[in-house]
């Protein structure tokens, strides 16, 4: 299990592989984020991407699935106060492979509680030709070892 003292600052990681289908593009944005763009494929063709893209909300789901079988599955997670900078890079598209690189920008002990540290974490959302297509800030919490010890 990885807490909040084994995770150091410029720490980085490299995981994941997810294949984007257009069905399951068709069938998130229907459900979740019905712009034409996402889908019809007629209307994307006449849209600025050309094309039938992923919703960004779906790519963002996607990363965050990855981020879970990856990393925080061996981490004694909290959960996370927020996101900051979230930012879409570039459309995903149906046969797009997604994977997810990390890195740790930020940690400190929690003020109100001892037991919590927080690490904010950049996350990068990169398609199989090593493109950046999502990113963000993670501003997670991951419990402390040792809540007694001096705080850095």
């Amino acid at each position: 299990m990885q807490y909040y003292e084994d995770v150091e600052i410029g720490d980085t990681r490299e995981f994941g592989e997810y294949h984007v289908t257009k069905a399951e593009i068709l069938e998130f944005a229907e459900q979740y984020d019905p712009q034409p763009f996402h889908t019809d494929e007629d209307a994307a063709e006449e849209s600025p991407f050309g094309e039938l893209v992923a919703s960004g909300w779906h790519t963002a789901s996607i990363c965050m699935r990855l981020l879970v079988d990856g990393p925080i599955q061996n981490q004694a997670s909290m959960g996370a106060r927020g996101v900051d900078e979230l930012r879409w890079k570039r459309p995903v598209k149906p046969g797009d492979t997604l994977s997810i690189r990390t890195e740790i920008v930020d940690k400190r002990v929690s003020d109100s509680d001892p037991r919590r540290g927080y690490v904010d974490t950049l996350l990068e959302g990169v398609n199989q030709d090593g493109e950046t297509v999502i990113s963000w800030i993670g501003l997670g919490m991951i419990e402390r070892r040792n809540p007694d010890a001096e705080t850095e």
